[in-house]
């Protein structure tokens, strides 16, 4: 016979989903609310209030669309390499270096990672930034204006879009100087390859002359064809390292970052994104890309938290790639 606390809760102490938070009552109005997130953040609508009641899920679902970084060993070993370069002495000839790979294998993040490891500071007496590390992306239409008018507004510095070459180019050894960066990033850098052959050349020597001039180490970012084109001149084949960032495969090391990806998702399930059908679906359906990879899981975990599943299961994985195909 049943005793009378047992007859008055017939769910145990901490495991009623209103206790644990772990429930969703399909309502119109909530259908209504899920669907509406979904659109602000599918189409980035600007100036949206999003409310409604506490634990429906809104906050994780806007956080879920925020950068975040995922630490892998390919990775980990290209912020090593950047800060061993960071770390190199002032010296004649600097080592540089090309971070390569498919575009969205996420170049970018890595260094986007390694300047926040080293913020700017400001320097009192002289009045400027101290900014160890300076970033910019060559210009879609590369040539030696263009960089440089790119480059002067990286470092916050007024210029006439009308100057001339030579110009602009003391303006900016002249900043450089006075700000002294320990290295100089240069992404996209496969946009010299729309260039004529001459204009390449001429884009290649600029990136040397800086290095040269500055005693600074070079990092360039790029597609796998540009840093076929930086190969063939025997100087900068010489001066740039090569780092590769290849595409994913069905191995262990990407079952881990599957993994470490699951371990940041504000899910209250676990999904086991490192099992077979999983990996391989993910494998075959994100080209082996990291940004793919993570535009598909972040959408899946969108759909788990609306349906109220909390854990992402391969039916989400597959309607995300259909909005992501």
């Amino acid at each position: 016979m049943s005793n009378e606390s047992d007859s008055e809760r017939p769910v145990a102490a901490g495991l009623h989903p209103i206790e644990n938070g772990n429930y969703r009552i399909p309502t119109p109005a909530i259908e209504t609310f899920h669907d509406l997130i979904m659109r602000c953040l599918r189409y980035r609508i600007p100036g949206a209030l999003i409310y409604g009641p506490s634990r429906i899920g809104k906050t994780r679902m806007i956080n879920l669309r925020r950068d975040r970084w995922i630490d892998y060993p390919r990775a980990v070993q290209a912020l090593e390499k950047l800060q061993w370069l960071f770390d190199t002495p002032e010296r004649e000839r600097m080592p540089c270096m090309v971070l390569h790979g498919e575009s969205d294998i996420g170049k970018t993040q890595i260094i986007r990672k390694f300047q926040r490891q080293h913020p700017p500071t400001f320097d009192d007496k002289k009045g400027v930034d101290l900014r160890e590390i300076i970033y910019v992306q060559m210009p879609a239409t590369p040539d030696q204006h263009r960089f440089y008018s790119a480059l002067l507004f990286e470092l916050h510095a007024p210029h006439s879009e009308r100057a001339s070459v030579s110009t602009l180019e003391r303006l900016t050894r002249e900043l450089l100087r006075r700000i002294r960066p320990r290295v100089l990033i240069v992404d996209e850098v496969h946009n010299m390859l729309t260039g004529s052959y001459r204009e390449q050349r001429a884009s290649l020597n600029l990136l040397k002359y800086l290095a040269n001039d500055l005693r600074m180490a070079v990092v360039l970012g790029g597609t796998d064809e540009a840093n076929i084109a930086l190969q063939t001149d025997p100087q900068m084949k010489s001066r740039f390292t090569p780092f590769e960032l290849p595409q994913w495969r069905e191995n262990d090391e990407f079952r881990r970052l599957l993994s470490a990806f699951e371990r940041v998702i504000p899910l209250r399930k676990a999904s086991n994104l490192a099992q077979r059908s999983i990996v391989q679906y993910l494998v075959s359906q994100c080209n082996g890309l990291t940004g793919q990879l993570s535009k598909i899981l972040t959408h899946a975990a969108e759909l788990a938290i609306g349906d109220g599943t909390e854990q992402i299961t391969l039916a989400h994985l597959e309607q995300a790639k259909r909005v992501h195909a």
